[in-house]
C-alpha cells in the first residue's frame, strides 16, 4: 500500500472509532451504481465541514486494494447490499488532497504530484516508469499490468482554481492534468469512478473542458446523495437521545439547510455539541468572519436590506443562476448571496427560490462579521441584545424601552421601519441572542387571538421565565398588557406552571418614543 496509491483504511477506521460516528456507508451503494457508467464522474461541492473528506476516506477503505476492510464495514449499511463484496477492495485507488500540495508546491504542483505517485507505483512493484510519458499513459500501463481499473479521488480539487486565479498558467496546467486523468482516451479504459470534492461548483473556464463530464452535487441540489453530506433530522434526534441533549435546542442552533426538501444539519457542529454536551458556535474558529465580510460589504443595491431582513428571520428572493462559480467575479447582489449559499452561510429553498440564514450558529457568525465598516452601528446594537434580554427578565421597564428605542433607531436607517409589523422585525433583532435560551414563536396561536411573540424557555435555559410580548403602535402600553390578559393566551403555554412575564411595548410614531410595561404572572394565561 502507498500514501497516494492504494491507500489503507486507517482514515475510515479512525472515523468509526470516534466517540460519535453516523453511518453514511449508503453513499458507497450509490457510487457502486455509477461505476463503469456514463455517470462515473462525480463532483461534490458542499460547504466546509460537511463530511466530504471523511467520505473520501471511506471510499479509500472500501475500494482500495491496499486495504482489507470487510470486517470494518460489516456493522454498517453497505454490508447489507447484494453487491457489497463485488466491489470491496477490488480497485486501484489514487487519492490526492490538492490543498496539501498547493501549500508547499505551487510552482511545481503537477511535477510534485506525479513524482509522489510514481514513487508509490514503483513501491508497489510497477518498475520502469518513464517520467517523460504522459501521466494518463502511465496509469493505463498500471491498469494493464494489474488488470484492475482505477477509482480516482481528488479532495479539495478546486483550491487551485479558487486561490490562484492570478496564475492562469498554473490553472491551465492543473486543468490539463485533470483532463488527462478523467477525459483522456486512456481513461475510458482504466477509470471506474472519479470522485472530486470542493467548495464551489465547477467553474466553466474558457477553452477548458477538463471537468465537463462530471455530474455535480451541490448545496442547491444533490439528489440522490443529499443525505450523505450533513446529518438528517432523524440522525440528530437519535444522537440527542443518546447523549442527553435537547433536540429542539440543537435544531435551533444547527438545522436549516434545506437541500432537495431534506432538512440537513451541519455535521461538524452537531458532533462537537454532542461530544462536549454544549451548544456553541463551532464555526467561530473557521474563516467565517472574513468570508462573510467579503460578500456583505460589497454594497450592491439592496444587499444590506436583504441581509437585515434575513437576520430578523425573513427570507429574500435570489436568482442563483447568474453565479459563475467564482469568488473573484461577483458582480451583483444575487451572485454575492449565491456564493454565501454554497459556502454554507445561507440556506436555500429551491421551491420558493428564497435564501435565509439557516440557524442560530450562523447568525452568530454574521454578528462577528458585522462589527466593521459601515455595519459597525448595527453590530453595536446587536451587542446590546444580551443586556436587553437580562433587563426584560429583571423587569427593568425603563431600560428595556431605551434599548428597544436604540435598536429601532439603528434598524430604521436600514429598513425604514415605522409600523407594528416592522417593529416586530426590530424586536427580533433586538432580542438577537434570545434563541440561545428560548424557542421564540412569532404570532403564536393563542386562546382568542395572536401574541406577537412567545418566548418558551429551552431545557438549557436555566431559571429564565417564559415571556409573552405584545406590540402596539400609537396605543398605550396598558392596552398591550390588557390585550394579553383579555385574549387569555393559552396556546403552547397552557400547561406551563412556572413564572410568565407579560411584556407590553408601545411605539409612538410621532414622538419616536417607546414605553415598556412588564408584569409577572403564573395564572393569567390559564383563564
Amino acid at each position: 500500500m502507498g500514501t497516494y496509491f492504494n491507500p489503507d483504511n486507517e482514515s475510515f477506521r479512525q472515523a468509526v472509532r470516534s466517540k460519535i460516528y453516523v453511518d453514511k456507508t449508503g453513499l458507497l451503494e450509490e457510487l457502486n451504481q455509477m461505476i463503469g457508467t456514463e455517470g462515473k464522474c462525480v463532483a461534490i461541492s458542499h460547504a466546509r465541514r460537511f463530511g466530504k473528506s471523511q467520505a473520501a476516506g471511506m471510499i479509500d477503505a472500501y475500494y482500495s486494494m491496499g486495504s482489507e476492510s470487510k470486517e470494518l464495514f460489516s456493522p454498517f449499511e453497505i454490508a447489507g447490499e447484494a453487491d457489497f463484496e463485488e466491489h470491496l477492495n477490488k480497485y486501484n485507488v489514487i487519492h490526492l488532497d490538492i490543498s496539501s500540495f498547493t501549500d508547499f508546491h505551487k510552482e511545481d504542483l503537477i511535477m510534485e504530484i506525479k513524482k509522489r505517485l510514481y514513487g508509490d507505483f514503483e513501491e508497489e512493484g510497477y518498475d520502469g516508469i518513464d517520467g517523460t510519458t504522459d501521466f494518463n499513459v502511465v496509469i493505463n500501463n498500471v491498469y494493464k499490468k494489474s488488470g484492475k481499473p482505477f477509482v480516482i479521488i481528488i479532495d479539495e480539487w478546486d483550491c487551485v482554481v479558487r486561490n490562484h486565479a492570478d496564475r492562469p498558467d498554473l490553472v491551465h496546467e492543473y486543468l490539463q492534468f485533470l483532463h488527462s486523468l478523467f477525459k483522456s482516451e486512456e481513461s475510458k479504459h482504466y477509470l471506474a469512478l472519479g470522485y472530486i470534492t470542493g467548495i464551489l461548483p465547477i467553474k466553466k473556464i474558457k477553452d477548458e473542458s477538463a471537468l465537463n463530464n462530471f455530474d455535480e452535487y451541490t448545496m442547491l441540489a444533490s439528489e440522490p446523495l443529499t443525505r450523505y453530506f450533513g446529518f438528517t433530522e432523524d440522525e440528530v434526534k437519535t444522537l440527542c437521545g443518546r447523549y442527553g441533549m435537547d433536540y429542539d435546542s440543537v435544531k435551533e442552533w444547527y438545522n436549516g439547510y434545506l437541500i432537495d426538501g431534506i432538512h440537513m444539519y451541519n455535521p461538524n457542529s452537531v458532533y462537537r455539541a454532542m461530544s462536549r454536551k454544549k451548544l456553541d458556535s463551532y464555526w467561530k474558529n473557521t474563516s467565517a468572519f472574513d468570508t462573510i465580510n467579503t460578500f456583505i460589504t460589497m454594497n450592491y443595491e439592496g444587499l444590506k436590506d436583504d441581509i437585515m431582513e434575513m437576520l430578523s428571520g425573513g427570507k429574500v428572493y435570489v436568482n442563483v443562476n447568474t453565479f459563475r462559480n467564482d469568488f473573484t467575479t461577483i458582480n451583483s447582489k444575487d451572485e454575492a448571496l449565491t456564493a454565501l449559499i454554497h459556502l454554507g452561510y445561507l440556506g436555500y429553498d429551491a421551491e420558493s427560490c428564497e435564501t435565509y440564514i439557516p440557524n442560530f450558529e450562523v447568525s452568530l457568525a454574521y454578528q462577528a462579521a458585522l462589527a466593521t465598516g459601515e455595519w459597525k452601528e448595527i453590530a453595536e446594537s446587536i451587542s446590546r441584545c444580551q443586556e436587553l434580554l437580562n433587563m426584560t427578565i429583571r423587569g427593568n421597564e425603563e431600560r428595556v424601552a431605551k434599548l428597544i428605542e436604540l435598536a429601532h433607531e439603528t434598524y430604521t436607517s436600514v429598513l425604514k421601519y415605522n409600523d407594528e409589523n416592522s417593529l416586530s422585525c426590530v424586536l427580533t433583532m433586538a432580542y438577537f441572542t434570545a434563541p440561545a435560551y428560548y424557542n421564540i414563536i412569532r404570532e403564536c396561536p393563542a386562546g382568542k387571538g395572536y401574541a406577537d411573540f412567545v418566548f418558551i424557555p429551552r431545557k438549557n435555559a436555566g431559571m429564565r421565565p417564559a415571556m409573552v410580548v405584545e406590540l402596539k403602535c400609537d396605543e398605550s402600553v396598558d392596552t398591550a398588557i390588557s390585550q394579553i390578559k383579555t385574549k387569555g393566551y393559552a396556546g403552547v403555554l397552557k400547561d406551563y406552571e412556572e413564572e410568565i412575564l407579560l411584556v407590553g411595548i408601545s411605539y409612538n410614531r410621532e414622538t419616536k418614543k417607546h414605553v415598556c410595561k412588564i408584569e409577572k404572572s403564573t395564572d393569567v394565561l390559564h383563564l
